[in-house]
């Protein structure tokens, strides 16, 4: 009985022993990969719908001699019911308050037909209420540190506080990954159409879950606040010298006014397309964007192993 109990002892010990190790490797594994996730971030905006225009006509006022003013003096300068009246007779009675109600109702339908003409362009821009949202992420290889660089600048120079300004910065952005056509390895894009207000969920839950993919927000320009984090965990610094397979990844989320047609990216002249079509977005269109990417701080990595773990929709072109 002690013999059998001895090698049950032995055998559980070197099995303990076994998944200490395995435990040990892969929480070192994880912390290396954790210690090298610094990004930086930029943007603002936010979805509240823009005020329809209205156009309430003006009241009218009873005048000697007539009814003056009225719906016609906002529409074709003095175009009322003085213009109208003597053609059907206006003078009293049954056939003068006929001649009322007809005249009122070509008013209308005058006026309606007005604002239908000046109303027709935020119809076409908003459609039915709809919002578009989009995430798009490239991963490309790390000998694009110009793309840094440049991130780096709009992050410390942009205007995220106004409409133009995030539609300028979200145009630079798109246009440094146009410069480094050479360098792209990965891509995704995903679109949803919806209400204001699950759009604007959506987009938060997107560009959350991108921001918790990093360790710190080393560098931060968002609505203007500008912000520096201190890392939670310090950056593991590499050996330049060393050839390594590294990458960036960029992740542009992007909130805007009605459709948003992109096709899906499957090689480098779709990847091209969309870029092209979210950097065209003018501030009246755009609502919000999230300019996000990785690795951001000098030394600081991201290899193949971190790339296929943390962004795994991300499709080879």
């Amino acid at each position: 009985m002690d013999k059998r109990f001895r090698n049950w002892a032995k055998s559980s010990l070197k099995f303990l022993v076994v998944i200490g190790l395995v435990l040990t490797l892969v929480v070192s594994q994880a912390d290396a990969a954790w210690a090298a996730r610094s990004g930086g971030r930029i943007g603002g905006g936010s979805f509240r719908a823009p005020s329809s225009r209205t156009y309430a006509p003006r009241p009218q006022t009873r005048t000697p001699g007539g009814y003056g003013g009225g719906y016609g003096r906002g529409y074709g300068g003095g175009f009322g019911f003085p213009f109208l009246l003597p053609f059907f007779g206006f003078g009293g009675g049954f056939g003068g308050l006929l001649s009322i109600f007809v005249v009122i109702a070509i008013s209308n339908v005058l006026v309606r037909g007005f604002q239908s003409v000046t109303s027709g362009n935020d119809s076409e821009t908003l459609g039915s209420g709809k919002v578009s949202v989009a995430k798009l992420q490239v991963g490309l290889l790390a000998q694009a540190r110009n793309l840094q660089t440049d991130l780096n600048r709009m992050a410390d120079t942009a205007d995220t506080g106004s409409a133009a300004g995030r539609a300028q910065v979200l145009q630079e952005a798109t246009l440094a990954l146009l410069r480094h056509p050479e360098y792209w390895v990965y891509g995704t894009v995903q679109v949803e159409t919806q209400g204001m207000d699950t759009a604007e969920a959506q987009f938060n839950r997107w560009a959350l879950a991108e921001r918790s993919k990093f360790t710190a927000e080393t560098l931060y320009n968002v609505n203007n606040q500008k912000l520096a984090p201190v890392p939670s965990r310090e950056i593991v610094p590499v050996d330049t010298d060393q050839p390594i397979n590294e990458y960036i990844v960029v992740t542009l989320v992007v909130g805007a006014l009605g459709s948003l047609p992109l096709p899906k990216i499957t090689n480098l002249d779709e990847l091209r397309q969309v870029l092209s079509r979210l950097g065209s977005l003018s501030g009246e269109q755009l609502l919000a964007v999230e300019i996000l990417w990785t690795p951001q701080a000098d030394g600081d990595t991201l290899d193949a192993d971190d790339l296929v773990t943390s962004y795994p929709e991300l499709r080879l072109l």
